[in-house]
Order: structure tokens, then C-alpha cells, then sequence
């Protein structure tokens, strides 16, 4: 039998929980402010710099200095494009593990799961090597897909685990009425799986978009996304807080906003079979 929460146990677990909230949502918020700063107000003392006066000076120098709808256009070809691609080569791989499963169907999934422990480091200079000889180098097809092939794992585990919790007696009732294999994963199975397969699009399209260390070791003006924007308002000089600021706000604000109007969509997919 279930207990009973106390109102004192449930102001502590909410209070918990917006400390928790607020803990990790500050460095968003100190984002901001600092990018309506100047250079000289932002390196001031945190209250200094609260009370110090707002302006626009550094996003107008940002859009002024990098052409920011140019690497926004490439994070979004790449970052939809690699999930895209994804989605082709994993919903095949998962139904078949979900629903044809072998003896080494588990090792597969954990063999597949280990290769993101793999130091991304330690296998960029043989992919370096390759891209130079295919002409891949500071393309968004090259980076398109390296982006696919390291979030693939993700991609087929979560989809693996929302087909397992999809009854197998319906995509053979669909059999017996004639339905192909094509028809049966495009008809039957793709629209039950909706809510799993909106979250993995969603997740993975957050992970494309916040690439970091292949956006800099294989592009250079081309085809470099707004990871790339970002850091290039790093120097040797040293770091120009505001517009770094700045230009991180610009860079993270399209994938913040795309976040919370589609948050109920994705913790539906993420807690999907989870209750029966």
C-alpha cells in the first residue's frame, strides 16, 4: 500500500526541485545578461554587473563581425539531415532486433552502446585521413555524416525500446491480412511508435545541434555550424565575454526555444511504456 505524502514531505521535495531548477538554469540566465554588457561591464563583480547599464553594442558587433544566418542555415541542414539519415539506417536495425531477435541480439545493442566510450580523439585523425581523400573535409555532407554514425547507437537503443513495448501479435495480424514488410513497419508499427520515435528525433536533433568537437576539427568556414560560431569569440588574445555571450545566446536560443515547445512531446516519448 502506498503512503501518504505529507504537505512537509512535498515542500521539501518542491523546494528541492526548484533549487535543483535554478542551479542548473543560472549559467543560462548569466549568458544573457552578460550579452547585453559591454567588454568592460562584464568582467565587473557579479552585483556590478546586474546593475551596470544594458545594451545591444555586443550583438551588433557579433552580427556585424560572422554571418549568423549562414552557420544557423548549417546547423540546422546538419543537425535535421544526420537524424534524418539516422532514422533511415535505425528503424530498420531495431525492428529487426525487436522483433526477429538472435542469440546475439544483446551483444549487438551493448557492443553498439560501448562505441560511445570510445575517445572521439582517438579515431579523428584516421577520419581526418579519409575525408581529406573524399573530399569531404568542411563539407555539411561530411559532417552530416560523422553526426549520424556517433548518435546512431542512441538512435537504434531508443528505438529498439520503444518497439519491444509494442505487442507482436499486431504486426502479425497485419501479416495475415496481407500486409508487406514495407507496409508493416511504414503503416502499423512507424504510427504506434510516434511518441518513441518524436522523442529520438528530438533528442538527437539537440545533440547534432551542440556538436562541439567535430564541428571544429572538420570544418573550417564552409560548412562550420554555430558551435564553431561560438568559438570563434575565443582567441589568443583572450576571451570577449560579452560577445561570447552573445553569440552563445544566438547559437543556443533557436534549440531553447524548439526544447520548451516540444517538451511534453518529449518526456511523453522518454517515459513511453513506462507505465502501464
Amino acid at each position: 500500500m502506498a503512503r501518504a505524502v505529507t504537505p512537509q514531505r512535498k515542500a521539501l521535495n518542491t523546494l528541492i526541485a526548484w533549487t535543483i531548477g535554478l542551479v542548473i538554469f543560472f549559467p543560462i540566465f548569466w549568458i544573457f545578461v552578460l550579452s547585453f554588457k559591454t567588454e568592460g561591464n562584464a568582467i565587473l563583480p557579479p552585483l556590478e554587473v546586474l546593475t551596470s547599464p544594458w545594451t545591444l553594442e555586443s550583438y551588433g558587433v557579433v552580427q556585424e563581425r560572422s554571418d549568423y544566418f549562414k552557420h544557423f542555415g548549417n546547423s540546422v541542414i546538419i543537425a535535421f539531415g544526420s537524424t534524418i539519415l539516422g532514422l533511415i539506417v535505425a528503424v530498420p536495425a531495431a525492428w529487426a532486433m525487436a522483433f526477429v531477435p538472435s542469440r546475439s541480439t544483446k551483444n549487438i545493442l551493448m557492443w553498439m552502446l560501448s562505441t560511445k566510450m570510445l575517445p572521439a580523439v582517438g579515431v579523428l585523425y584516421p577520419i581526418y585521413l579519409v575525408f581529406i581523400q573524399l573530399g569531404l573535409l568542411d563539407s555539411r555532407l561530411g559532417l552530416t555524416i560523422v553526426l549520424m554514425l556517433i548518435n546512431l547507437p542512441i538512435i537504434v537503443w531508443m528505438l529498439y525500446t520503444y518497439f519491444r513495448e509494442i505487442p507482436g501479435e499486431i504486426l502479425e495480424a497485419a501479416r495475415m491480412d496481407g500486409a508487406t514488410l514495407r507496409e508493416e513497419v511504414l503503416y502499423v508499427l512507424t504510427p504506434m511508435a510516434i511518441p518513441g520515435m518524436a522523442s529520438t528525433v528530438l533528442l538527437n536533433v539537440i545533440l547534432a545541434w551542440n556538436e562541439a568537437f567535430w564541428t571544429l576539427n572538420l570544418t573550417a568556414s564552409k560548412a562550420a555550424p554555430l558551435t564553431a560560431f561560438i568559438a570563434s569569440y575565443s582567441s589568443p588574445e583572450g576571451l570577449f565575454y560579452a560577445k561570447l555571450s552573445a553569440a552563445s545566446v544566438m547559437a543556443i536560443a533557436p534549440i531553447l526555444i524548439m526544447g520548451w515547445f516540444s517538451q511534453k512531446q518529449l518526456v511523453r516519448g522518454l517515459t513511453f511504456g513506462a507505465v502501464k
